[in-house]
């Protein structure tokens, strides 16, 4: 009912919400026979469906590369997020797992997580043996940054988030190197050059950024206790603890707090938009671009927004088969980026301690997205652009597509 609901107030997502059908059943039938690799597309759906669809597009040796860098690294937060394991067996793990990539007998038993986390570490082997097939360059990448990846994480076992450089620095060796190494995975392909270090980490610290607001309810909630990454720099102006801000009591600071937050991410906006704007390859700029907007889209639903604290809040499913579906160029990232800081901006209160610093990292996004010239040429996702459905032809269309959906379930092996 909720997506039916969904559908009846916003009828013009019909037409991508089935476009990302298709191509989600399309990606299922891409999966490499191989078993090795078989396992890899598998879990990398199972891992991370909007990812896996994003990255099917790509060049099929790329592809392959940027499955398993995926892998290696989710592998790799899996283990430092498993607060079972003790820190003195977790941190050796960390600092080693650039090695254990080249072993085809490595895996690890997780006590803790999810079932398909634990089934892609019991058998990491198969990610192994397709990471040696890779070519030299690819698996030289790889190790480079899972090494540093792992020596940044195992730092911040023993150290906490305390200040906003802290929480730079943590989101560097999570995310930032993510950016770093997709780059150098697009040089080795021979389809781009290798862009700067800064703009490669802005766009991970964009990303990483995003999750962390979007996911404090989830992280603040989970048993056992996850570690937390808000800087403490900035939520110790409004409570005493951390879990304070999910209190109904605090909500006027934790929206305070949220709003400083996400003014402290729009701060890598100008540097992602260069960085996209070097990009040549279609597929390639489609796989970094659509995570960007889907990230400006995510912080303009969060922004002053108290359910935050209260609920799951992300992007309506037809708004991110939009977004999916429409990231094409420069001009449809210039629109999106444009059409979503102005959601943002309508949303800001002048009596929000941060109003001016809010207001001028949003003036600045706007004037680089005016300044591209392409406003005009935009594809816009958050206005209205299908054709007028009635409600009528809303619920026949969703039976039709039910009982096809069905069928084609019913129909497979």
């Amino acid at each position: 009912m909720g997506i039916l609901r969904a559908i009846l107030k916003h009828p013009e997502d019909i037409y991508p919400l089935l476009k990302l059908k298709v191509a989600a059943r399309y990606a299922e039938k891409q999966i490499p026979s191989k078993p090795h690799w078989a396992f890899c597309y598998i879990m990398l759906h199972k891992v991370s469906r909007s990812f896996s669809l994003v990255i099917q597009q790509l060049p099929v040796e790329l592809r392959d590369a940027i499955c398993i860098f995926y892998l290696v690294l989710r592998a790799l937060d899996t283990v430092e997020d498993d607060t079972s394991v003790a820190t003195e067996v977790k941190v050796p793990i960390l600092m080693s797992f650039h090695r254990h990539v080249y072993d085809r007998e490595w895996h690890f038993s997780l006590l803790g997580g999810t079932k398909d986390y634990k089934v892609l570490m019991d058998q990491f082997h198969h990610v192994s043996t397709a990471f040696l097939e890779l070519g030299k360059h690819y698996k030289e990448a790889i190790e480079d940054i899972t090494m540093r990846m792992g020596a940044g994480m195992a730092k911040f076992i023993y150290k906490e988030v305390e200040t906003i450089d802290d929480y730079d620095e943590y989101c560097h060796h999570v995310a930032g190197l993510v950016g770093l190494g997709l780059s150098k995975l697009f040089c080795a392909s021979g389809k781009e050059d290798v862009a700067s270090d800064t703009l490669c980490n802005s766009m991970g610290l964009f990303l990483q950024k995003t999750n962390i607001i979007r996911d404090y309810l989830e992280d603040i909630n989970e048993v056992p206790k996850c570690r937390m990454f808000w800087p403490r720099q900035i939520w110790s102006k409004y409570v005493n603890k951390l879990d304070d801000l999910k209190y109904e009591e605090n909500s006027v600071k934790a929206v305070q707090c949220l709003n400083e937050m996400v003014t402290n991410a729009l701060s890598h906006v100008e540097d992602c938009l260069t960085y996209l704007s070097t990009l040549r390859d279609p597929a390639i700029f489609r796989f970094c671009a659509i995570p960007q907007v889907m990230a400006i889209g995510t912080l303009a639903k969060c922004y002053n927004n108290i359910e935050v604290f209260r609920s799951v809040v992300k992007m309506r499913r037809g708004l991110t088969a939009k977004v999916i579906d429409r990231t094409r160029n420069m001009a449809d990232v210039y629109g999106a980026f444009f059409d979503f800081s102005c959601i943002l901006k309508s949303k800001v209160e002048y009596k929000d301690p941060h109003v001016a610093k809010t207001l001028k990292r949003l003036e600045v996004i706007l004037r680089t997205c005016k300044a591209s010239g392409t406003l005009n040429k935009r594809k816009s996702f958050v206005i209205k652009s299908g054709p007028n459905y009635n409600s009528t032809f809303v619920v026949v269309l969703v039976v039709i597509m039910a009982v096809l959906l069905g069928y084609q379930s019913g129909n497979q092996p």
